[in-house]
């Protein structure tokens, strides 16, 4: 059963384990190497992708502003609330009231959001507009079509 995830309400994440198989190999991503066994254990995927359960929410990525970075438009990301935002960082902000994901860039006093992608405008903050950045984005989960 499939759940949906709304681009537009974040979605808190259950305390439950998610285990999946994590096979020993590694998958060359250039030239073919021979198979080997492939041995594997079980690992919980809210140990890897998540440090603070409580305040940890998914989201649904909409629009191509942030390709360079590598989040596309529909990628789920998992945001952490609890981690504060840092130069660099791709957060989750509210600019006016409206989500947006970029990369949060302070210096000399300065906050702007920069879209990873050149043909987006970054977001510099005018007098009066409110932004508060609401997360940190900590991964990304690509869906293919199968």
């Amino acid at each position: 059963m499939y759940s949906f995830i709304s681009a537009l309400q974040p979605v808190p994440i259950s305390e439950t384990q998610l285990q999946v198989l994590l096979l020993n190999n590694r998958v060359q991503a250039g030239f073919p190497s021979p198979a080997e066994d492939l041995g594997g254990q079980r690992i919980d995927l809210t140990q890897v992708l998540i440090t603070h359960p409580q305040a940890t929410y998914f989201l649904r990525a909409s629009g191509h502003s942030m390709v360079e970075a590598g989040i596309f438009d529909k990628d789920i990301l998992v945001v952490d609330r609890a981690i504060k935002a840092r130069h660099n960082h791709i957060v989750v902000a509210i600019v006016d009231g409206d989500f947006t994901v970029k990369q949060y860039y302070q210096r000399a006093g300065r906050i702007k959001l920069k879209a990873a992608n050149p043909t987006f405008a970054d977001i510099v903050p005018k007098e009066g507009q409110t932004l508060e950045v609401w997360g940190v984005v900590t991964s990304s989960i690509k869906q293919f079509p199968v």
